[in-house]
């Protein structure tokens, strides 16, 4: 064995460089001499080989160039936390002497000895150690937790690790760390080639040691099962599970009882489906009782059924959706974005983006009048009594019959095929009003849907001879009495906030 290689070095991780990878040979390897170690690189792309050297099988690799063999002298087995800790904030031994060497400071040309410097120095190390809160050893070669307690004397006050892509050789080196942490808030594991290093889910099998644990970070670690966390992981507010190749939606049931479970990160993990089977057309779900904020965006959800789903979740305000197959399904990406819009009701961010009053009240109602027909041949009618339609359009628009409640069923004009979009189908016909002149007599204009607030602004300067900057418009519906809908937004359209021919347009200023 070479001299300074561990006797444990087969199956280490380790990092040559900025490269990571595992050890599965250690030997000879002929015709050269002297010991060699063969890595399988976490990326493939740093390999030659499959572990094969001149016809001879020495290790085998999941990739075809995935592997290498190195000298040992190359290869950085790691060290363990507290030490990575000290290398990383300026508390190891080579940095506590400023002056002088061992327990010696030069003044001038005098050298003077302290006696017991040394004790000092550790005692000043212990204190700094004891302040951090907030540590990060991201990319430190971290691959132990060095001796049992250690860290809990030393690092009383913890909140925050940073863990991610380092050497780090099993859940149980994780726990061996997190555990002696006792008010453990945020964990972060992430790393993007981690499938060498963990093999399962078993972060939820050994968080008894994290009680106050409240976000936890494992994307990209090739996570293909999740396990049920009875009992653990209570306190959890976030968890990002991105980047994992996930089986499918039900396996979200396992983790939809974290009571606390906020935000959910599911970017990228090959769901194509999300379901709640607990609860009916209309109704909420038990499951992620907390949950306020989802990203399932960079997934394989084809059908609009998983986001009639999504309205199930008591909770929910904020949702990432794109990147899904079922985008393509709408052409216009602001009639995509009135769907999803009005399947949500508890909706106010979509894609990052704030959805204003004006804006939902359009996406409903332009979404009961485009589902009306269907909803007519499918058994509807405006007479409750006889309003029953069928359990395939309620599966299809559970949200429909919600929407009549809250505005009234289509009527039957509204509900006549559109005729194709010429300019004159495209002008409305709108009364304009001056509530703050009364003298003024109302003008009857026909403006183009697509005309934006500032240009109506423009239109009406010239005909009030009021600056444009200083009108506020507002409008009220010939179908809904007694609401009046700010135009809020300069540069949207009039088809934006739902105007109909036959509406009322107020101007104040």
């Amino acid at each position: 064995m070479a001299a300074g290689l561990p006797p444990d070095a087969l199956g280490r991780r380790v990092a040559c460089g900025t490269d990571y990878g595992t050890v599965r040979y250690v030997g000879s390897v002929s015709p050269t001499a002297g010991i060699w170690l063969g890595v399988e690189w976490d990326d493939p792309q740093r390999g030659k080989h499959d572990g094969s050297y001149e016809g001879t099988q020495y290790f085998k690799c999941r990739h075809p160039k995935g592997g290498s063999f190195i000298r040992p002298n190359k290869a950085n087995f790691g060290v363990d936390f507290l030490t990575a800790v000290k290398d990383r904030y300026g508390l190891n031994d080579k940095q506590d002497v400023q002056c002088g060497t061992g327990n010696t400071v030069v003044f001038g040309t005098k050298t003077v000895e302290f006696v017991g410097m040394d004790s000092v120095a550790e005692q000043q190390r212990q204190v700094q150690l004891n302040k951090l809160v907030d540590i990060s050893v991201r990319e430190c070669a971290v691959s132990h937790a060095g001796q049992e307690e250690e860290i809990s004397r030393t690092c009383a006050n913890m909140r925050h690790i940073n863990l991610s892509k380092n050497l780090i050789p099993s859940w149980e080196t994780v726990v061996a760390i997190a555990s002696q942490v006792q008010n453990l808030e945020t964990l972060n594991v992430r790393y993007k080639y981690s499938y060498l290093a963990f093999s399962s889910f078993g972060v939820l099998l050994c968080a008894q040691g994290w009680p106050v644990l409240e976000e936890l970070y494992l994307s990209s670690n090739n996570i293909a099962v999740l396990e049920r966390p009875d009992n653990v992981l209570q306190t959890l507010k976030l968890l990002d599970l991105s980047d994992n190749q996930l089986l499918d939606g039900n396996q979200l049931h396992l983790i939809a009882q974290l009571p606390r479970l906020e935000q959910l990160i599911l970017r990228n993990t090959g769901i194509s489906s999300i379901h709640f089977p607990d609860a009916g057309f209309g109704c909420k779900t038990k499951m992620f009782p907390s949950l306020k904020r989802l990203a399932i965006n960079d997934n394989k959800i084809s059908k609009w059924s998983s986001i009639n789903e999504l309205d199930k979740l008591p909770s929910l305000r904020a949702l990432q959706c794109n990147n899904n197959p079922f985008v393509d399904t709408e052409k216009n990406p602001e009639t995509l974005k009135q769907l999803i819009i009005a399947k949500i009701s508890q909706l106010e961010v979509l894609n990052n983006c704030e959805i204003l009053p004006a804006e939902r009240r359009g996406a409903e109602l332009d979404y009961r009048k485009i589902f009306g027909k269907d909803w007519l041949e499918a058994g509807g009618h405006w007479n409750p009594e006889k309003n029953k339609p069928s359990e395939e359009f309620l599966a299809a628009h559970p949200r429909y019959p919600a929407l009549c409640l809250k505005y009234g069923a289509p009527e039957e004009g509204e509900l006549r095929a559109q005729q194709p979009l010429t300019l004159k189908n495209q002008l409305l016909t709108l009364t304009i009003k001056c509530p703050e002149k009364p003298e003024q007599k109302p003008v009857e204009k026909k403006l183009p849907e697509s005309m934006t607030i500032q240009k109506v602004k423009g239109l009406l300067y010239r005909l009030f001879k009021i600056p444009g900057s200083d009108l506020k418009l507002s409008y009220k519906s010939s179908k809904l009495e007694g609401k009046e809908v700010e135009l809020d937004n300069d540069l949207k359209p009039l088809q934006f906030y739902s105007i109909e021919s036959g509406d009322c347009v107020l101007v104040r200023w």
